[in-house]
C-alpha cells in the first residue's frame, strides 16, 4: 500500500545552542503552567546527566497561599526530589479578580514578585527562571510592561526565561524568542468527553513538555497522599539514545522508583509517510500492546502516550483499538495523548480536554540551534 503525505521528525541532530531564549506560552487552553514544569524537569535531568547542577526559580504570580493549584503537587515532587535545585516564590492573593477589582495589595504583591525576578535574573545563579502567570499581571497593568520587556531583553546570555498565562501583551511578545498559544478545541455538539482523557496537539512547542508536567503532578499527588499514584510514560517515534526526557525520567525513577515506569519505541530517525519500514510498524504495535494492557489494568493513575497522534497519522497503528481501549479505561486513570497530526483521529472526540498548540514564533525559524533540556 502506497502512503503519501506528511513526515514526522522524531529526532534532533546537529549543534546545540548555548544562548538562553525567552519563551511565552499563552492562550485560553490548558497546559501553560504544565509546559513550564516540563522545561524545569528537562533542565534538571540534563544537569544530572552532565554532572552540572541546573538551578531553577519558580516565581508564581497571582497564586498566593490559601488556594490550591494543579501544579502545587508537581512542585512538591520537584522540591522533595531536588531540594537544592528548586526555589519557589508565590505572590498575590488566592482569589480571582478583574481589572475593576484591583487593590493596593495586588499592586504591592506584583511588585514584590517582580523585584525577586529582577534580582534572580541579574544574579546569574539560575539556569531557568519561570515567571508563571506574569502575562495576566501585565495585562491587568500591575507592572510596567516596558520595564519587564527591557529587563528580559538584557538578561544574561545563558538564562532561559519561561513566561506563562493568558493575555500576553504585545511588548512581551515582541521581545520573546518563542511564542506558543494554547487554544481549547470545541467539541462537536451533543458529544461529551470522558473525564481523564487529555489531548495536546498542534504545530507549536509544548505538547510533550506539558505531558511531563502532568507526570510531575501525578507523582506529587501520590507523595501527598498514599504513594499509589503510579505513572507510565510511553514514547513512540523516539528510539535510540540522547533524548533529554530520558535523563529527567531516569532521575525521577531513581528518587521515586515505585511510581514511574517508562517505555520507548521506534527508530531514532525521521519517519516519512510512504517510506515507513517494517520495524516502524513492529515498534508501534509493541508500544501499543504495553499501553493497552496498562490502561486496562487500572494500576496507573496517569498514563502518558507521547507522540501517539503522529504514530496514528502515519498509519503505523489503527484508530479503532485505541478508541475502544479509551472507552473502557478505568474511571480513576488519566490518559494524556500528545503529538501533532494532519488528520484528526476518531478518539479525539473522547477527550474532556483538547488543547491545540499554535506556533506564532520560534527561534529555530531564525536558524538558532535547538538546546537539549529545553527544546528536546
Amino acid at each position: 500500500m502506497v502512503r503519501t503525505g506528511i513526515g514526522i521528525r522524531t529526532a534532533q541532530q546537529g549543534n546545540e545552542r548555548l544562548t538562553g531564549q525567552i519563551h511565552v506560552y499563552d492562550g485560553e487552553g490548558k497546559g501553560k503552567s504544565q509546559v513550564a514544569l516540563g522545561v524545569v524537569l528537562r533542565s534538571i535531568g540534563l544537569g544530572i546527566q552532565n554532572f552540572m547542577e541546573s538551578r531553577v526559580l519558580l516565581l508564581r504570580f497571582l497564586k498566593g497561599p490559601g488556594r490550591t493549584y494543579d501544579e502545587d503537587a508537581a512542585i512538591e515532587a520537584l522540591q522533595r526530589g531536588f531540594p537544592h535545585l528548586i526555589d519557589q516564590v508565590r505572590t498575590g492573593r488566592a482569589e480571582f479578580f478583574g481589572p475593576e477589582e484591583i487593590t493596593k495589595f495586588d499592586k504591592q504583591e506584583a511588585q514584590r514578585g517582580w523585584d525577586v525576578a529582577k534580582g534572580a535574573i541579574a544574579s546569574g545563579l539560575y539556569s531557568v527562571v519561570v515567571l508563571d502567570e506574569i502575562n495576566p499581571v501585565l495585562d491587568l497593568g500591575l507592572l510596567s510592561i516596558d520595564e519587564v520587556a527591557k529587563t528580559l531583553r538584557n538578561k544574561p546570555d545563558h538564562l532561559e526565561i519561561i513566561a506563562t498565562g493568558r493575555g500576553a501583551p504585545q511588548p512581551l511578545l515582541d521581545v520573546a524568542n518563542l511564542h506558543s498559544e494554547m487554544k481549547p478545541q470545541p467539541k462537536p455538539e451533543g458529544i461529551e468527553g470522558i473525564e481523564g482523557i487529555e489531548i495536546y496537539t498542534g504545530s507549536g512547542k509544548g505538547k510533550s513538555t506539558s505531558a511531563l508536567g502532568k507526570a510531575l503532578q501525578a507523582i506529587g499527588r501520590g507523595i501527598s497522599q498514599d504513594f499509589s499514584h503510579r505513572v507510565l510514560i510511553i514514547q513512540w517515534l523516539k528510539g535510540g539514545n540522547g533524548y533529554t526526557e530520558d535523563a529527567a525520567i531516569a532521575a525521577l525513577r531513581k528518587i521515586y522508583p515505585n511510581l514511574v515506569d517508562h517505555q520507548r519505541c521506534g527508530r531514532d530517525a525521521i519517519v516519512w509517510r510512504g517510506q515507513q519500514q517494517e520495524i516502524d510498524y513492529v515498534e508501534a504495535e509493541r508500544g501499543w500492546e504495553i499501553a493497552r494492557t496498562a490502561i486496562a489494568s487500572g494500576l496507573y493513575k496517569t498514563i502518558i502516550l507521547d507522540e501517539l497522534n503522529p504514530t496514528v497519522d502515519l498509519e503505523l497503528l489503527p484508530e479503532e483499538p485505541i478508541l475502544q481501549a479509551l472507552l473502557r479505561k478505568p474511571r480513576g486513570t488519566e490518559v494524556i495523548i500528545t503529538g501533532r497530526c494532519k488528520n484528526r483521529p476518531a478518539y479525539f472526540e473522547l477527550a474532556s480536554t483538547h488543547s491545540e498548540v499554535f506556533n506564532h514564533k520560534h527561534y529555530a525559524e531564525k536558524g538558532i540551534d535547538l538546546k537539549r533540556g529545553v527544546d528536546f
